[in-house]
């Protein structure tokens, strides 16, 4: 295992009666780096994230989070570690019955280990509806919103706990390449104003060109192309029926004569 490393997965195998979702999966990802996880339908990339949040326990291997074992640790103990965590889900993952201020305020609400004060839970909602623009709709419910605003929603809940690691599943599918890019704009926001590790799913090149080319200068307020910065502190991730077939830098994904991973890079 890297010490240094936020989340960290040794050798991780998982199957379902006879089919392999992953076969030793290994990936370590430190503090304030981003890793894109690319691949096909089916090739292991949602089960990935669902062993990092303990929603799947592995066959075999060993998973580390925030420097400590996780793998078999109790459901309980697992409460505490998601208070870590921010996730967006894909299609944005809100409950229909709240309102978008209830949906952003829930993992303030319930979890245990934040212990956020109540007086300070709608200035926080607020906040963090700002930051993803959309302030203006707390009394809403999802319904009332497009398919991106929902997903923005999505990044509200998921960055307002503040959390060490962010692990965003297909944010961008299903969604127009204008809005699709407006969101993987504020993923990079987020991550470069909060210095979050970051973890994304994702079957879209672009959503990694973003992450990896540019980003987010405070001063003019603007994604603004990367000198080099994003690109180191990024790798990328590319899974084929369950195995790791390239973990690499941005450079060297583009570099790749693979067939497959060719799939998901540019020339």
């Amino acid at each position: 295992m890297d010490a240094a490393a936020v989340l960290s997965f040794d050798q991780v195998s998982i199957q379902f009666e006879d089919v392999v979702a992953l076969r030793s999966v290994s990936f370590a990802v430190g503090s304030s780096e981003s890793l894109i996880v690319l691949g096909a339908a089916g090739s292991g990339k949602t089960t990935l994230l669902k062993i990092a949040l303990g929603l799947l326990r592995p066959d075999s291997g060993r998973v580390h989070l925030f420097g400590q074992d996780v793998t078999g640790i109790a459901e309980t103990e697992w409460f505490d570690v998601r208070s870590r965590i921010g996730v967006l889900f894909q299609e944005g993952g809100l409950f229909d019955s709240l309102t978008i201020e209830e949906n952003v305020a829930y993992p303030l609400r319930y979890q245990r280990l934040l212990e956020v004060p109540e007086e300070q839970i709608a200035p926080r909602v607020q906040q963090s509806l700002d930051f993803v623009e959309l302030g203006h709709t707390l009394e809403k419910f999802p319904s009332e919103l497009s398919g991106g605003m929902r997903r923005r929603v999505g990044i509200a809940r998921a960055i307002v706990t503040q959390p060490q690691l962010l692990l965003y599943d297909s944010p961008t599918a299903g969604l127009d390449p204008i809005t699709a890019n407006n969101i993987v704009s504020l993923i990079v926001k987020g991550r470069d104003l909060r210095h979050t590790t970051t973890v994304m799913v994702t079957h879209r090149a672009q959503d990694g060109e973003i992450m990896a080319g540019y980003r987010f200068d405070a001063r003019t307020q603007h994604l603004v192309p990367s000198q080099n910065g994003a690109r180191a502190s990024t790798r990328y991730l590319v899974l084929r029926d369950g195995e790791v077939v390239f973990d690499g830098t941005p450079g060297e994904l583009a570099a790749s004569r693979d067939p497959y991973v060719v799939r998901f890079a540019r020339h």
